[in-house]
Parts: C-alpha cells; structure tokens; sequence
C-alpha cells in the first residue's frame, strides 16, 4: 500500500460525512453489529464503495462504515472487518485503521467475540483487554515503512490505554455489570483452536482466544491513537468444555449479549 491508497479512501469518505470531526471510531466484531444501528443521523458508505477496503464475508459481519451520533457524540462504525483467514494480507486487514486516522479518529474502540481460555471465565463475559499476545505469524508493519503515520520503531508497553481501560470498568459499575480484564491472544484462523494449543496459550498467559483485533491495534497505535479493547466470550476454548464449537454459537451469544455490549459502548462513548 502507498500513502495514496490511504488519501484517496479518506478522499472519497470524507464529503460524504455530515460533520467535520469523528475524533471516535469503533470496530464491531461477530454478532456485535447491531450497535450500529442505534446511531443516529446515520450515514452508510458500503466498504465495496470506498477504494481500497476489502469486503468481508464472514458471518455477522456487514461490510459497512457508518457516520452518525452515539450518546450525543460523534462516532464513525465499522460494521465488520476484514480477517487474514479470508485471503487479506496484513495490510489490507489494517487499511481501515490508517483510513480512519486520516479521517481525524483519535480514539479507537475494538471490539470482538474471543473464546475463553481462563477456566474462570463465563459465556457472556465481557473482558478488558489489558495486553495481547500476536501469534498471526506477521506484523502489519513489516514491509514499506510509512513515515507519515508513525515511526518505524515504536513503544507498545501500553498497546491497551491504560485511562481507557479505567473508564470501561468505572462505566461498567455504573451500569451495575462486571468486567474481566485479560491477555488477548490473536490466532490467524479459520479453524478454531485444538485442547493442546488452548492449554499452551493459557501458560503463555492468555485468557482469551480470537482472529482479529491484534493488527488493528498494532496499526492504530503506530499511528498515534488510543485504543480500548473490548472481547465478548462467545463460547470456552476447546477442551476447556467438551462442547462441539461452532460459528452459529458465536453469532447466537453475541446477539444474546447486544443490549449489554451496546450500553457498556455507549457509556464509554460518553465519558470520553
């Protein structure tokens, strides 16, 4: 990708936005699109639309960015992303980040659906995350360096905002819920996970499981943003439970969980 690509997408999105200013975007994993639509004065821009972004097809996922209000402020959504086990390089996986940069995005909210390692956690928790463990087999800034949106070598001691992780939690008491806080590890997919690798990960340190997020955050902290991120636990790892895995439950506990997700969002999105 050139720093053109990049300009042109922004290029294209940008008279199309009804305000200036979006200094908050949110990615929105599997079965968590629903968010989106409880923005108001909302605008879509289809991803097939805007030059360079990919399409993604895996389920749940909308393919669309959207423009609009959440609690009074202005939010740019993702609904859906792009993953590496779809065919995308690294690059494209993380073209949107840099996309929304341009766009004037400070903040970056991400969230996912993550399979629970830690034996403690429960179906339906909502976990912080506090660091990741990138197991992709690559880093989105490998290859042509970009100066315009950070430097080639930078600090990822607090890849996770640590005031932002604060905020989630102090939202979420106010709102009467819990949070887990954990080790997000980032796996390439599309399989999931066998028992043994699920218990190498939970000695690494890992508490979650999942096939996304990692190379967006690595992209956005490059650029500069701050980053919050947010795992919903869709289903225990395998060998945690003896249940057969599968998408479909995935998709099922996200929508169970939609109303919580999306005031816990809405919140933060407030108190930013």
């Amino acid at each position: 990708m050139q720093y053109t690509d990049y300009q042109n997408a922004a290029d294209y999105i940008r008279p199309l936005l009804p305000m200036e200013a979006y200094p908050i975007a949110i990615v929105l994993g599997s079965g968590l699109g629903e968010l989106g639509d409880k923005l108001s004065n909302r605008v879509e821009i289809p991803y097939a639309d805007i030059p360079g972004f990919a399409q993604s097809n895996a389920p749940g996922h909308r393919g669309m960015l959207l423009a609009g209000e959440l609690a009074g402020r202005p939010v740019l959504c993702m609904q859906g992303r792009p993953h590496r086990y779809e065919g995308h390089d690294f690059a494209r996986v993380t073209f949107p980040v840099r996309v929304l940069r341009l766009l004037g995005v400070r903040t970056l909210l991400v969230t996912n659906a993550a399979g629970g390692i830690n034996t403690e956690y429960a179906i339906g928790d909502i976990m912080v995350i506090a660091d990741h463990i990138n197991l992709m087999g690559g880093n989105p800034l490998a290859g042509l360096h970009e100066p315009a949106f950070g430097e080639r070598f930078f600090d990822m001691g607090t890849a996770y905002t640590p005031a932002l992780r604060a905020l989630a939690h102090a939202c979420a008491k106010k709102l009467g819920m819990s949070l887990r806080e954990g080790v997000y590890i980032a796996v390439t997919g599309p399989s999931y996970e066998t028992p043994a690798e699920i218990r190498a990960f939970r000695t690494l340190g890992a508490d979650a499981v999942g096939m996304s997020t990692v190379p967006e955050v690595i992209a956005a902290r490059h650029c500069g943003m701050q980053v919050l991120g947010l795992s919903l636990i869709t289903n225990m790892a395998a060998g945690v439970t003896d249940a057969v895995l599968s998408g479909e439950e995935v998709i099922a506990v996200g929508r169970a969980k939609a109303k919580e997700m999306e005031a816990l969002v809405t919140e933060i999105v407030k108190e930013i």
